[in-house]
């Protein structure tokens, strides 16, 4: 009888088929334990989408948008989508261009949470920030943090508080679901998918694991602005990130770890 699934994985697909390709044969290569994948795919048709179609070990939801719905507002609402049917303890999000690079890294992951049902949330902040002496220069050169905090300039959609991304980020589903929080909270000020979610675990009084992003990235890799860079007719990327993204697409891509897995194709049965 087959092992039941402890974790559901949601990844959001948009018109990334080489990125999404790797992101699924990396977590088939090196997930250890049961767990459900569900993609959401945002209406992409194209190739991606064919691709996801011929996966019969993924549950592939199609999704159409709502008119106007685009950026981190159609891809929190396929995240919300997928937490929607999720039916296992864990919920875990990842974007398309995160990759997993180590064994058992979902059982090590959920260990963090230690059995103890006040710890909601288990993830990270951005993980391109590394090594530690770049968080460092980046919160001393802080310049609009510092201006707020001098002038005592209020914060109300906390632009300015911490929070765990959905870039590759656990949470304990009967808490979501029970405290009937969404990823689409606050969709309407146009607040990063997942955002008001974590602030409302925290001031409701649930634990959450904040881990740097030197440990997540021991675990998995994420290529930063690569979907926006990868579809620039529809996203407006600043030239210097789109320079910055393309030599560390290049540089991931063309790594052996990477081929070995992208030229694996058993990995899609």
């Amino acid at each position: 009888m087959p092992e039941k699934p402890v974790a559901t994985l949601c990844i959001v697909n948009y018109k990334t088929l080489d990125f999404t390709r790797l992101c699924l044969r990396s977590i088939r290569h090196f997930t250890r334990i049961p767990c459900e994948v569900i993609v959401v795919d945002n209406n992409s048709a194209d190739a991606s989408t064919e691709y996801l179609r011929l996966l019969k070990w993924i549950r592939l939801i199609e999704r159409r948008p709502e008119p106007g719905e685009q950026g981190g507002i159609a891809h929190a609402a396929a995240l919300q989508e997928g937490l929607d049917r999720c039916r296992t303890e864990f919920f875990v999000s990842m974007h398309s261009d995160t990759f997993v690079q180590t064994d058992g890294w979902l059982s090590d992951l959920i260990g963090y949470f230690a059995g103890d049902p006040q710890v909601a949330c288990v993830g990270s902040g951005k993980l391109e920030l590394i090594p530690r002496w770049r968080m460092w220069l980046k919160q001393a050169t802080d310049i609009r943090t510092f201006k707020r905090k001098l002038l005592r300039v209020p914060d109300p959609l906390s632009k300015h508080r911490y929070y765990n991304r959905t870039i590759c980020c656990l949470y304990r589903t009967d808490v979501l679901k029970k405290e009937n929080l969404s990823f689409l909270m606050d969709r309407d000020k146009g607040v990063t998918a997942g955002k008001k979610l974590y602030f409302e675990l925290v001031d409701r009084g649930y634990a959450t694991i904040e881990l740097p992003p030197s440990v997540m990235s021991r675990y998995v890799l994420h290529l930063a602005h690569a979907t926006q860079v990868v579809n620039p007719q529809e996203f407006t990327v600043r030239s210097r990130t789109t320079r910055k993204c393309n030599r560390l697409v290049r540089k991931v891509m063309s790594s052996p770890a990477v081929q070995q897995i992208l030229n694996d194709n058993r990995l899609d049965d």
